[in-house]
């Protein structure tokens, strides 16, 4: 077993985004190990398919070999799916849910065994959790799906001085839009209207918040010795959960469906 003098942290995808600049940054004085696809395998990175059981437990038997004991694990690794609920496949949807839910899932199932008393869970959960965006269906319920887990999951181990969290960013200047799988399959009920939805959105992309601002905010969420059950990061998304809580939901929805997916004119 390697001599320990560091913390010891898990992130899952952190080859890309986010998740990258966690790595860089608590790399300087901690020990860092990254779970990811596209990784090579060597003591600080494990080759990882949160999707896959077998993977996240091979992942996790390493860890306790090689150091016994896991410090913080941040579960970040994760995608998009977009189209309409009527045309979206079983396939589709149940990737979705397999890599963003049942990846926080396991993670936080083998990395518990792993943690005592001052370990912490974050969670990346997505400002899509509390704002749901049409045509976005699956991935919003999939980030909804996260942040409960973590409230729940919360209580179950506070007692015992772990703690946890769910952090939901806004969007990010990444390359998450670009590697979302797009399903544009129509009928005449949607027209172009999926189609023109996905483009409304990906044009905002100068709008959104870069890594760089994004990942100080979310260490220095980490960094906090409390946690808050969630955190919303973005000045606007902050604003919009205001409104939020005071303006009826059906009043919410409608107008984030005029804004994101208008209904085609004839």
């Amino acid at each position: 077993m390697a001599k320990i003098t560091q913390k010891i942290i898990v992130i899952t995808g952190g080859t890309s985004g986010i998740g990258k600049k966690l790595v860089e940054f608590y790399s300087r004085e901690n020990t860092v190990i990254n779970l990811s696809r596209s990784c090579v395998d060597d003591e600080h990175n494990i080759k990882c398919d949160v999707s896959d059981l077998d993977d996240v437990k091979n992942a996790f038997a390493l860890i306790k070999e090689r150091f016994g004991r896991i410090d913080l694990l941040v579960n970040n690794a994760g995608y998009g799916v977009s189209g309409a609920v009527e045309h979206l496949t079983d396939e589709q949807v149940e990737h979705q849910f397999s890599v963003n839910f049942m990846g926080v899932y396991r993670c936080c199932k083998y990395a518990l065994p792993l943690m005592d008393k001052g370990a912490k869970i974050v969670n990346i959960s997505s400002a899509c959790a509390i704002f749901p965006l049409p045509f976005r269906s699956m991935y919003c319920a999939s980030k909804v799906a996260v942040s409960m887990l973590s409230h729940a999951l919360r209580e179950e181990v506070r007692p015992y001085g772990i703690s946890v969290t769910a952090i939901c960013p806004g969007d990010i200047k990444t390359e998450f839009t670009k590697n979302r799988v797009k399903n544009f399959d129509t009928s005449e009920r949607y027209g172009e209207r999926i189609r023109k939805a996905d483009e409304h959105i990906s044009k905002r992309e100068h709008k959104r918040m870069s890594v760089d601002y994004a990942s100080k905010k979310i260490i220095s969420i980490i960094n906090k010795k409390r946690f808050k059950p969630f955190y919303i990061v973005g000045k606007k998304y902050k604003l919009l959960y205001a409104l939020y809580r005071v303006f009826p939901l059906s009043l919410i929805l409608s107008a984030t469906g005029r804004m994101f997916a208008p209904k085609e004119k004839k």
